[in-house]
């Protein structure tokens, strides 16, 4: 039976039993961590580590990671006269996930024109829509080497303990090197994509072939480069990758035009559409790139994308085009002149906008997106040439219940003779021995073994970080957060001075353009900090009432419309464990993307910092409210 036979009822039931067919009781348990079981597979494979110095100095500014997070913030505090920034970072260069991640075909999903931050700043021009993993590390160090990030930055260097001493009002660091230095301010941004996880299968250390995740790509053993040089010396080799995620609909083409057999094992399957990359024409970049072009790329991108009703899409993309399919349906009957109208009344009256009737938005979504997947699941057979691998190889969920992917090459490689899809079912892979795997009961002798499962998008604070933090009065940021998350604009922690988090919890919570999320956040820390410098106060801190406020706020966010529980088990719906409170803790603002980057733009403009208590050493100075 295919997919277009079936009604919406039939359709849903479908969608359950393959959700039944997935969950499981330990959830996210059911990883492992890279490091923890596998140190050697953790390596880098990229640089070799340079023998230093131990650093005891002190800094104004220390920032663990040096990803987007880190080069951005670094960015606009040298703007705000903070020349003294340190970059920490256990990689070999900057970059953050796209360091470590050079698998063959890695590209950003999201169009470049937005995703790469600083383009305007640095006057850099993107040469496809979406670009390869390369340029995008070639655009880091552009932002490291123009803002001088590498003057003080600490490579290959892993942070032990972070600890506020209250006497000297400074953060003492300690790492893996021996360094043992003090910085006023600490910023921490090690980003979701930055712990590999492996999965838990049994006998996954004996097997005795070749074996790395895709972040830690080993093109001594494949042959080739993340430049597109041909894997050659796959040519004999039987290779196993485990994963069908975004990472797989990347490297699973070049892959299977390498290796001599490869052997695909699915336990879900991404839903696909189509790509449709091309060149960036510099004739129409130089027309639009006017000043301040990139913000309003960005900003129209969200308000496609999160929350808003725009009159212009300049991305015209996969991505708007999901939004723009649930809007239409949201909005039916209503004019966009007049649902437009009535955002700028409540605008004027200072209220936020009511939010739609719950069960009109779902509704509106359910319509457009069971439209859409009749569109997907019918590509695949259009494409794949074997009926039975087509069949396998469709997505029987909402296509927001994991990331959506975008591919012209993923489902044609299928069609190589030398290229087999292993459909687990919903099992997924049952055991590894010395010599291969076994699925379905049947035995697979492989080569090598490449694992594509992911990272820890949803740990917790100590496992991202590889460290704890102790704040005031020695309390650890660990138990602070023990029921969970508690912040004031998903940045900076009560009793924990001096301290900001780059991150999407409690903010934005915007997965379709994380650098969206990272760009805000570094223009409210570099006004903050500016601020406390020029007054000379030696700490700021959310006070205790306005960070319940905050919580209470984030805790009015009902179940999403993306990942929802009922969704198929996958690291945006906490592997379909539950919106229990401490999971809940981790959501976003209540009106969306686009409502909490509104927010912080009125709070940025007001210039009162509502919310923060600064003080000075001896006195309290305060800006609303008394630290409890």
């Amino acid at each position: 039976m295919t997919s277009t036979t079936l009604d919406k009822d039939s359709i849903k039931q479908k969608y359950a039993q393959e959700r039944a067919k997935r969950l499981r009781p330990d959830g996210n348990a059911q990883y492992l961590a890279l490091d923890d079981k596998f140190p050697e597979m953790a390596a880098d494979p990229h640089m070799p580590v340079k023998a230093r110095e131990p650093v005891t100095d002190h800094v104004t500014f220390a920032f663990v990671g040096a990803g987007f997070s880190g080069l951005v913030v670094g960015a606009r505090l040298k703007e705000a006269g903070i020349s003294d920034y340190r970059l920490i970072e256990k990689g070999g260069n900057v970059g953050g996930t796209w360091y470590w991640n050079r698998y063959p075909g890695a590209r950003c999903d999201t169009a470049a024109m937005i995703y790469l931050p600083l383009l305007e700043d640095t006057g850099y021009m993107p040469s496809e829509k979406y670009v390869r993993g390369p340029e995008i590390r070639a655009h880091c160090e552009r932002i490291a080497n123009q803002y001088g990030l590498y003057d003080r930055a600490l490579f290959h260097t892993e942070v032990n303990t972070i600890e506020w001493h209250e006497a000297e009002q400074v953060w003492r660091i300690r790492t893996n090197r021996g360094d043992d230095f003090t910085a006023k301010y600490v910023g921490m941004g090690t980003g979701p994509l930055h712990v590999a996880k492996l999965p838990g299968i049994p006998g996954i250390e004996t097997f005795r072939g070749k074996s790395f995740h895709t972040s830690r790509w080993d093109y001594d053993y494949t042959g080739g480069d993340a430049d597109g040089a041909p894997m050659d010396k796959l040519a004999d080799k039987r290779v196993a990758i485990i994963g069908t995620g975004a990472t797989s609909v990347q490297c699973i083409p070049p892959l299977a035009k390498s290796a001599k057999q490869l052997f695909v094992f699915q336990r879900t399957p991404s839903s696909v559409d189509v790509r449709n990359n091309h060149p960036i024409d510099p004739t129409w970049f130089k027309s639009i790139a006017r000043p301040g072009w990139q913000n309003r790329w960005m900003d129209n991108f969200v308000e496609n994308t999160g929350g808003g009703i725009p009159s212009e899409d300049l991305i015209d993309d996969g991505w708007t085009e999901i939004s723009r399919r649930i809007r239409e349906k949201a909005l039916k009957g209503t004019p966009l002149w007049l649902a437009k109208l009535g955002m700028r009344v409540h605008k004027a009256l200072k209220r936020s906008p009511r939010q739609p009737d719950l069960r009109r938005l779902r509704s509106a979504f359910e319509e457009a997106d069971l439209e859409k997947m009749e569109q997907l699941r019918p590509r695949v057979d259009a494409v794949v040439a074997d009926a039975g691998t087509a069949q396998k190889l469709k997505a029987w969920y909402s296509q927001l219940c994991k990331r959506p992917c975008f591919s012209d090459e993923y489902l044609p490689s299928f069609n190589a003779p030398n290229t087999t899809l292993v459909d687990t079912n919903g099992k997924g892979v049952e055991r590894i021995d010395e010599t291969g795997l076994v699925a379905n009961g049947a035995h697979y002798e492989v080569d090598c073994i490449i694992y594509a499962s992911g990272f820890e998008f949803g740990a917790n604070f100590q496992m991202k970080s590889g460290f704890d933090l102790k704040g005031r009065g020695g309390k650890m940021l660990s138990e602070y957060w023990g029921n969970g998350m508690r912040t004031l604009h998903g940045m900076q922690v009560h009793g924990f001075p001096n301290f900001f988090s780059v991150q999407m919890n409690q903010a934005a919570n915007y997965a379709l353009n994380i650098p969206h999320n990272i760009v805000d956040h570094a223009k409210t820390i570099a006004q903050i900090v500016k601020r406390a410098e020029a007054a000379g106060f030696s700490e700021v801190e959310p006070t205790r009432e306005a960070e319940v406020a905050w919580v209470d706020l984030i805790l009015t966010t009902g179940p999403s419309l993306i990942a929802s529980p009922d969704c198929t088990p996958g690291f945006w719906n906490n592997e379909g464990q539950g919106w229990d409170k401490k999971f809940r803790q981790t959501q976003g603002h209540p009106g969306g993307p686009k409502a909490f980057f509104d927010h912080m733009n009125r709070w940025r403009a007001a210039g009162d910092f509502k919310g923060l208590h600064f003080a000075k050493r001896g006195r309290a100075q305060e800006r609303s409210g008394r630290r409890q």
